[in-house]
């Protein structure tokens, strides 16, 4: 009798074993971002799992060993653009099965994130459209010019365009940034300061603001400035709120790129220019030899990082008249979204999270407009005073400049080469003076636009 009541226990105590080494999906969430869905499970540990696609209709599953779903997944109404539903079944014994019923053919992503200060375990599912890629479509390339004589068409005056402001939201989706005491999150914060500067800027005759990020997904940090240049954007602005473990610490900081940074990705682009379809101030680097790519790429970083300075110091003044500065002057990081090598750059840590007092002013919407009007009015001091050439502004406010211009080709000038004299694109020369190539000749002149 004894015998068989301690083979009970050891028979309940190898079930509860089983059981407590079953890993658990607690959670389920799902962003749906323009261009991809991200599914992030939240899981008790490290899970092992398999992913398939399935045809007619198009299915995504994915099995699951030793795990149980501790959540509901029945509110996914199939409002998103890929997924129509989800639903799940036991697999095995021990095992579990969910299916991702959809809308159309995906290119999926799986992989596993490690805990963090916010989240433990998790295993993230990225669903993309198999007829766009992440990379951001170039745009014509120039290439270095040849000294033929070529036909010339007649020239026609391009028109006027908008100086181009990209205001980037930091954070999104899955990853709320820092989280203040009273439950404040960053990504929450940022966007909606974001949104109003937009509002600010598209008041602004001949300025024309672009959200990077528009609503609650996240975006990869390389994305985020790959979308600036997609828009052709002549400055790109990125608005965190700041946290450090003492919650005394306060006040707004402007950052630009450090020369660490900027060394770090001169490398990057050069390493990687053969397989590159980005371009360098409309210049290709893949066709250059070592030094030639590396002059190119040097003078593109200079002129970028002394724009985002300006601009950086500008802003910084600004701020100060709205609160406390956490930094005098103008800081230097090696933040990846500031790295682009032909848009100038800069983040603004708009306050401290982390003290109580800041948080309770971001949660305002009265200060987040003050901190938005304190942005708008750091660059419109800019560009007031440095309208970009061939902008609604500059030929406002600098109509003397504005009047065609005109260049004279010499031995060794090559349509990049002017272009960047006189900071207009290539494309820009060629319509304005009618070249349908790359083909230039000594004494033609050239109008600039």
């Amino acid at each position: 009798m004894k015998m068989n009541k301690i083979a009970v226990i050891l028979l309940l105590l190898i079930s509860f074993s089983l059981q407590a080494g079953q890993t658990e999906i607690n959670s389920l969430r799902l962003w749906s971002a323009p261009d991809h869905t991200r599914l992030v499970f939240d899981v008790s540990s490290a899970v092992q799992h398999r992913m398939f696609a399935l045809s007619n209709p198009d299915r995504l599953v994915i099995d699951f060993s030793d795990a149980k779903l501790k959540t509901s997944i029945s509110n996914f109404n199939g409002s998103d653009r890929f997924v129509k539903n989800i639903r799940s079944g036991p697999r095995g014994e021990n095992g579990l099965r969910i299916v991702l019923d959809l809308k159309s053919r995906i290119n999926p992503k799986i992989f596993a994130l490690a805990p963090n200060r916010e989240y433990g375990h998790r295993l993230v599912l990225d669903l993309m459209d198999t007829k766009t890629t992440e990379a951001v479509a170039p745009v014509k390339a120039a290439t270095l010019t040849k000294q033929v004589v070529t036909k010339q068409k007649p020239v026609k005056k391009l028109p006027a365009r908008d100086v181009v402001v990209a205001i980037d939201a930091g954070h999104g989706g899955e990853d709320p940034g820092a989280v203040g005491r009273l439950g404040t999150k960053e990504k929450d914060v940022v966007l909606s300061i974001a949104k109003k500067l937009a509002a600010l800027l598209k008041k602004e005759k001949g300025i024309r603001p672009v959200l990077i990020r528009k609503g609650d997904y996240y975006l990869r940090l390389r994305k985020r400035s790959a979308l600036a240049r997609k828009h052709k954007a002549d400055l790109f602005i990125s608005i965190h709120a700041d946290a450090f473990r003492d919650r005394r610490a306060r006040g707004s900081s402007v950052f630009t790129l450090s020369n660490k940074g900027a060394s770090s990705e001169a490398a990057r682009w050069l390493a990687e220019r053969e397989n590159s379809a980005d371009l360098i101030g409309g210049v290709e680097l893949k066709d250059k030899d070592d030094v030639l790519a590396s002059v190119l790429l040097d003078l593109s970083q200079t002129g970028t990082r002394q724009v985002s300075h300006d601009v950086a110091d500008r802003v910084l003044k600004k701020m100060g008249r709205v609160g406390k500065m956490h930094h005098r002057s103008v800081q230097k990081a090696g933040f990846a979204v500031l790295k682009s090598p032909d848009v100038p750059s800069i983040l603004v840590e708009t306050a401290f999270i982390s003290n109580p007092g800041e948080e309770r002013k971001l949660r305002s919407h009265s200060h987040q407009n003050k901190l938005a009007k304190s942005i708008l009015s750091g660059i419109k001091d800019y560009f007031y005073s440095n309208p970009p050439p061939g902008t609604l502004l500059a030929q406002r406010l600098q109509p003397e400049n504005y009047e065609a211009r005109k260049h004279v080709i010499s031995r060794g000038d090559t349509l990049g080469m002017i272009a960047r004299q006189y900071q207009v694109s290539v494309t820009g020369l060629r319509d304005a003076n009618g070249i349908s190539g790359d083909q230039i000749r000594v004494g033609q002149v050239l109008q600039i636009p």
